[in-house]
């Protein structure tokens, strides 16, 4: 996937679409002469972009968590090797 996750995959796929849809929708509304409801495609954009921002942002909040979760689980998984091996996590520190 060339370092992509699935998840930029799709947002880049979702953002392709959202282009294709909004020119076909400009270019209809240009034939129709509505210029009060281009005013109202160009909110419902701002509204859209913002909340794919939100999801990204929300998707790297869930990276780190998941990355700080994997560090704790390994951590974890250390002292239990060591517990179970019968060197406890202080004679592991000494």
């Amino acid at each position: 996937m060339s370092g992509e996750s699935a998840m930029d995959l799709a947002v880049r796929r979702l953002e392709q679409a959202v282009n294709a849809l909004e020119q076909r929708l400009a270019q209809r509304l240009k034939a129709v002469g509505g210029d009060e409801a281009g005013g109202l495609f160009e909110d419902d954009r701002a509204r859209l972009a913002s909340q794919l921002d939100e999801s990204r942002a929300r998707e790297r909040e869930l990276e780190a968590a998941g990355a700080e979760a994997s560090e704790a689980l390994g951590r974890a998984i250390l002292e239990i090797r060591a517990a179970l091996n019968g060197a406890g996590p202080s004679a592991q520190e000494h």
